[in-house]
């Protein structure tokens, strides 16, 4: 697996879409004097491994970033996707001592990374700090909700759809039409959705006849499209 590189610069603008970084989070961790590193980590690059001493957290503040769990039968199986905005790791604060998976970075990605101590110590002498951290956590609970419910009320060619729908929003305004988001493998989505990867290409190729989304590099996800045709009741 990749290392991360660390740099204490701002990394150079390109000529993609410019990213979704949440200024005013970035600023009150910039309060934090002692215990914070940040990072830029290359595609499929590990942030951590699943076993290992969980001693910090991390705020996305470009890219994306895969959390995956592996069985003990080796079975992997993929459980969030995360985008700009949202923290991880944050289990090193109530007493989690290990990483209970690995999270792996699916394209390049800034991160700031703040040790346990530096952080429980910033969200006792920062209100504002606090207040975003807590709806940081809310928002990934109330996801999960709907996640569960998505798996037990609806067909896996829905999911898929609200899989695609979701991993498209990251850091963009629901108001745009149609959104690039990075290629994904047909046996990761599968993991996703909770189905086959036979499945996944047969939904895979139906969504793109329809014109709900394209391949072309990355997958272009037509949001309107995919939410008035798929999952509209």
């Amino acid at each position: 697996m990749k290392s991360p590189t660390t740099k204490t610069t701002k990394s150079k603008k390109s000529g993609q879409t410019k990213p979704a970084i949440d200024p005013y989070v970035t600023d009150l961790l910039e309060k934090i004097d002692t215990g914070k590193t940040l990072l830029r980590l290359e595609k499929d690059a590990t942030v951590f491994s699943q076993g290992e001493a969980a001693e910090g957290i991390y705020f996305i503040q470009t890219g994306k970033i895969k959390i995956t769990v592996l069985s003990t039968l080796g079975k992997e199986a993929v459980m969030a996707m995360l985008g700009p905005r949202a923290f991880l790791g944050e289990g090193c604060l109530v007493g989690q001592t290990v990483r209970l998976g690995t999270a792996t970075a699916i394209q390049v990605s800034t991160l700031i990374r703040v040790e346990k101590g530096a952080m429980l110590r910033a969200l006792r002498t920062q209100k504002g700090l606090s207040e975003k951290f807590t709806a940081a956590l809310l928002s990934r609970n109330i996801d999960l909700e709907a996640d569960l419910c998505d798996q037990l009320f609806n067909h896996s060619e829905k999911r898929l759809a609200r899989v695609l729908l979701k991993l498209a929003r990251f850091g963009v305004d629901d108001a745009v039409p149609s959104t690039k988001m990075p290629r994904l493998s047909h046996q990761t989505l599968a993991e996703m959705v909770g189905t086959t990867r036979s499945r996944i290409t047969h939904f895979m190729n139906k969504f793109r006849k329809l014109g709900l989304i394209d391949y072309n590099g990355d997958i272009t996800v037509r949001m309107e499209l995919l939410t008035d045709v798929v999952l509209h009741d």
